[in-house]
């Protein structure tokens, strides 16, 4: 088994960042070996890095304490960034990024839990994973965990979904107050709201944030300005070509 510190030592040599570019582009890099990666991809990596650097309060070494914080991708379609995100902050060998996809490959084109350390839940069909973070939020409240927050980052598009729609009310009746959502915004939804996708929150009881997806200190401060007794949104808005 690699141990942490050899981890460690790759994830420096390999996340160094190159003439200035995104501290994950190496790595990301390694991931898409020639393919073309859409905005899928890149809409979400600003928001991942922000999260796995800045906010959520969980190392390779506490991957199963019951005090981490949780984070769930419900986009599954953009674990390339992901894995990348993974990789730097040493929950999987930068090794491993080389053979994404393949048939011994434990990366998949969708996480799975079961296979990729740091991984919460396996995703699929899209709109699913605002409905496990709120079961997710509500089991830690049950247990008395009290301190540990659930974030789940859905895409725009997914919202369209209407297990969406049921979650967002729930949340917002049940008061819960450890849940953080992120939407990325990137205008790929076919239906709208009007008013923007916050105001699907906040009329059932959230409070929200709408950022710009690309600024790395606009997004901690949405993703760390919680309050009250209710769940969160920050909206992360994007080009809609990236």
């Amino acid at each position: 088994m690699t141990s942490l510190a050899t981890i460690a030592t790759r994830v420096a040599e390999a996340a160094a960042p190159l003439d200035g570019r995104h501290p994950v582009t190496p790595l990301l890099e390694r991931v898409r070996a020639g393919r073309e990666f859409g905005p899928n991809v890149y809409s979400t990596l600003d928001v991942l890095w922000v999260l796995y650097d800045r906010v959520l309060r969980i190392t390779p070494a506490t991957v199963d304490d019951p005090e981490r914080d949780r984070f769930l991708l419900s986009k599954g379609h953009a674990v390339a960034g992901y894995y990348a995100v993974l990789a730097a902050k040493g929950f999987v060998p930068p090794d491993w990024l080389d053979d994404q996809g393949g048939p011994e490959s434990r990366l998949g084109d969708h996480p799975d839990r079961t296979l990729v350390p740091g991984v919460e839940i396996g995703s699929g069909s899209l709109g699913h994973g605002l409905g496990l973070a709120v079961g997710t939020a509500l089991g830690l409240r049950a247990q008395g965990l009290l301190d540990p927050r659930v974030y789940v980052l859905v895409g725009d598009a997914e919202l369209d979904e209407g297990s969406n729609h049921e979650a967002i009310a729930y949340a917002g009746a049940a008061g819960l107050a450890n849940l953080t959502a992120i939407v990325v915004d990137n205008s790929s939804a076919t239906h709208g709201w009007s008013g923007g996708v916050a105001t699907r929150f906040t009329v059932n009881g959230w409070t929200a944030a709408t950022v710009d997806g690309r600024d790395p200190d606009a997004l901690h401060t949405a993703l760390t300005g919680q309050h009250g007794h209710r769940p969160h949104v920050v909206v992360a808005v994007v080009d809609n070509q990236a």
